[in-house]
């Protein structure tokens, strides 16, 4: 069964300013995310890729750009089954606001209960079930036309790649948010008959992110100010932010 690169959207706006993004229409890559997906393009340069799946928001098909500008015989797909967790009325919020909402402690508790408040609102089960989906099918489609050894690449969102790594490693959902990708990250894993070997977690071939970001500022009460926890995950995936 093929091997798939799963590729984290370079770094978006909306992770500059820290604001969980989910579907909203027009989230591009800063500078710095132009500049992660061009060093990208250039790792990815001497690997025999058989295609290119990106989720259908423009970060993640910004992303993918220049190794399609440079690898001009890869078919692009898009697939919206690997798109952003559909995070309904919590999109386009502040993550340092979210933490404040009674829901965020079961996303980072025991998020197989999340479900995203409002109409568009999905939970965490639904987003990883129809993202293992999308990769399963996509595996037999490139082993049907590239061979049981193909590689392709898959870029897609923090929650969701966290989501398929749980998926291949046997863990349960509630254990996801120990899992962390930063901005155009690789993750990989090989698919095989019985079983998923993931034989890369995050790689993002530089070290800076391991940097201790600065303390929180103080509150008005003197201690410290309101927001995510030093032990909470990054709803969406990191940042890529100190």
């Amino acid at each position: 069964m093929p091997t798939v690169i799963l590729v984290r959207h370079g770094r978006s706006t909306a992770n500059a300013d820290g604001v969980l993004a989910g579907w909203s229409p027009g989230v591009a890559l800063d500078d710095t995310g132009r500049d992660q997906a061009a060093a990208l393009a250039a790792r990815l340069a001497a690997l025999p890729l058989a295609a290119v799946v990106s989720s259908p928001l423009q970060r993640c098909q910004e992303t993918v750009r220049p190794l399609l500008d440079t690898r001009p015989e890869l078919p692009l797909h898009t697939e919206d089954r690997i798109g952003e967790c559909h995070y309904g009325d919590w999109t386009g919020r502040k993550l340092g606001e979210l933490a404040d909402e009674p829901l965020w402690k079961t996303v980072q508790r025991h998020p197989s209960a999340a479900v995203f408040p409002g109409p568009e609102g999905e939970s965490l089960r639904g987003m990883q079930a129809r993202a293992v989906d999308a990769v399963r099918d996509w595996n037999d489609r490139i082993e049907a036309e590239h061979g049981p050894d193909a590689l392709y690449v898959l870029c897609s969102h923090g929650d969701i790649i966290k989501s398929l790594v749980a998926d291949a490693l046997g863990m349960h959902l509630d254990l996801f948010q120990r899992i962390s990708t930063d901005p155009c990250s690789v993750t990989v894993i090989r698919y095989t008959p019985h079983r998923p070997f993931l034989l890369r977690l995050g790689d993002t071939g530089e070290l800076t992110a391991l940097t201790p970001p600065p303390r929180p500022a103080a509150g008005p009460e003197g201690g410290a100010a309101a927001g995510p926890a030093a032990d909470d995950a990054v709803v969406g995936g990191s940042t890529g932010t100190s």
